[in-house]
């Protein structure tokens, strides 16, 4: 199955749970869909087609069980819930996120204002989601991007300001200094 085809399959079985999602406040991603499927295709587009399809087979299980994995990632994100797995490696792929993150906000302080706290949180929780199978292959993809000396988020956010009419995160970057 070629790439794309994958994400837009993930992507579909993920918004599906998405609007299932009850939270306290409405999320903008649950009230514009387009900016959902962005934002995940975005993270997916730098992983290996091994990793995305083991993903969709997390998906696919969940749903055959009933399970959206989507209400549990939120519940987590809020502590509604303990901890799903407690797979070392899901520290070591937030540490090497983080560090990453954190020389893009240096790089790009007016364009990259994520918060480092929030970043972590986010990504173990949804990490606790994923199957074992999939962590690893997950791991894997994060361990050869270090080996190249390549940075992740840099080459999610340079996906998406591409798909946002921009021709890097720099030029983003440029536009939005006095």
């Amino acid at each position: 199955m070629k790439k794309e085809k994958l994400i837009n399959k993930i992507i579909n079985l993920e918004l599906e749970m998405f609007q299932k999602v009850r939270t306290s406040q409405p999320s903008l991603c649950q009230e514009h869909p387009h900016a959902f499927k962005l934002m995940r295709e975005m993270g997916f587009s730098v992983l290996s087609e091994e990793t995305l399809c083991s993903y969709l087979d997390d998906l696919i299980t969940a749903k055959r069980k009933k399970k959206n994995l989507l209400t549990e990632k939120y519940a987590r994100m809020n502590n509604i819930i303990p901890p799903l797995k407690n797979n070392s490696i899901i520290g070591d792929i937030v540490h090497i996120e983080k560090e990453w993150m954190k020389r893009l906000n240096q790089r790009y302080p007016n364009t990259i204002k994520g918060k480092i706290t929030y970043f972590e949180n986010y990504l173990s929780c949804e990490l606790e989601t994923y199957s074992d199978k999939t962590l690893n292959l997950y791991f894997r993809d994060i361990k050869k991007a270090v080996e190249s000396d390549l940075n992740i988020i840099e080459m999610r956010y340079e996906y998406l300001f591409r798909k946002l009419g921009y021709e890097s995160i720099q030029e983003k970057e440029n536009s939005l200094k006095p």
